[in-house]
């Protein structure tokens, strides 16, 4: 009995030994994806600026951006002042890997040695939209895409998600179709999240004949994607309120409508509302449904409505990842570190508003 029982001790401390380590190893890894992610993308945070003369002859007018040589040729500036360098001239100032020959090294040298050359935070990256040039792009436009398309999902997924959990909990009758039902449900929350974007692309643009890379086909694509897991923890919500409570809400006299209302919901909301929120935080990082409907496209301009076509986050990110220059590097790396900002800022929301209700229930 004692070897028996030694044994089972041993068998449980070697057990937790091994569930530290894997504890270890994902935070080691961790901790090199971020690394890796920061020390690309905090060089984005910052581009070079050229202190020239708004001149076609000057000597430093080969070294700008390809939009500040337009406003040169157009005579939309006039005199002397900062102006945006290219992006071989950002990678060169920020020691990275650069196409500048001899004679443009030596001339961004002089003009360092003169201070004419500085390192200022990059304005363009948080309010520009999309670009072909590095030194203009920005994630304005996708930031504002993303925030449009997670309203529209937030609006229909959580609504409906919540009502269709109830009514399958505390209305549906226990048979074989409901059964069914529920085996559905659970079984669309695990399948792939591409097959949801050609759903997407068939019913709500082939079909109903929405705008391609719109918010509102977005949204929705990524709402029937969310229903499935907002259905399923909202139901376990339901399912952890106390059964003495209902049959005391029940015992006053309370119709079921009243019970749910007053008594369910409210103990089950810190629950609701947290997989509610981390079920949006999941779709607002998916890419391959949104890149089915189109949303994957060049688009610059900040969309003004739903309606309007647009890009998002993701999908910014991906597109810049394959561009063939060198400078979208460190603008995917910045786009990522944005992507995991949002995402850290609704992970915070989910947790503060289950304390608050949590407490306002207590």
């Amino acid at each position: 009995m004692k070897k028996l029982f030694r044994k089972r001790k041993k068998d449980s401390k070697n057990f937790k030994r091994f569930c530290k380590m894997g504890l270890y190893i994902n935070l080691i890894f961790l901790g090199i994806f971020l690394s890796s992610i920061f020390y690309l993308g905090l060089g984005a945070f910052k581009q070079t600026y050229i202190y020239t003369k708004a001149d076609r002859n000057s000597v430093a007018y080969e070294l700008l951006s390809r939009s500040e040589q337009r406003q040169i040729r157009a005579n939309q500036v006039q005199g002397e002042g900062w102006f945006l360098a290219n992006a071989e001239v950002d990678q060169y100032v920020k020691n990275n890997y650069h196409k500048l020959n001899e004679s443009q090294i030596q001339l961004v040298n002089e003009l360092m040695q003169k201070d004419q050359i500085q390192l200022k935070f990059n304005t363009n990256f948080f309010l520009n939209g999309d670009s072909k040039s590095p030194e203009n792009s920005g994630i304005f436009s996708s930031v504002v895409g993303t925030l449009l398309v997670m309203v529209v999902c937030m609006v229909v997924s959580i609504p409906i998600g919540v009502g269709a959990a109830i009514y399958l909990e505390e209305f549906a009758p226990q048979n074989l179709f409901t059964h069914f039902i529920e085996v559905c449900i659970n079984n669309l929350a695990s399948i792939p999240s591409i097959l949801f974007g050609l759903l997407g692309l068939g019913v709500f643009i082939n079909l109903f004949g929405m705008p391609r890379s719109s918010a509102l086909a977005g949204g929705l694509t990524l709402a029937i994607m969310s229903l499935p897991i907002i259905i399923v923890s909202t139901k376990a919500a339901l399912k952890s309120v106390d059964i003495n409570m209902k049959n005391a809400a029940y015992a006053l006299g309370m119709t079921k409508y009243q019970m749910i209302k007053g008594i369910m919901l409210p103990l089950a909301m810190p629950m609701i509302l947290t997989g509610s929120i981390l079920t949006l935080a999941q779709a607002i990082g998916e890419t391959a449904p949104l890149m089915i409907i189109g949303m994957i496209a060049f688009i610059p301009d900040v969309a003004t409505s739903i309606f309007s076509p647009t890009s998002v986050l993701p999908a910014q990110i991906f597109s810049w990842s394959a561009m063939p220059e060198r400078a979208f590097l460190e603008r995917t790396a910045a786009g990522i570190l944005v992507l995991l900002g949002l995402l850290v800022i609704l992970n915070l929301s989910a947790i503060l508003l289950r304390k608050y209700f949590q407490g306002k229930n207590s």
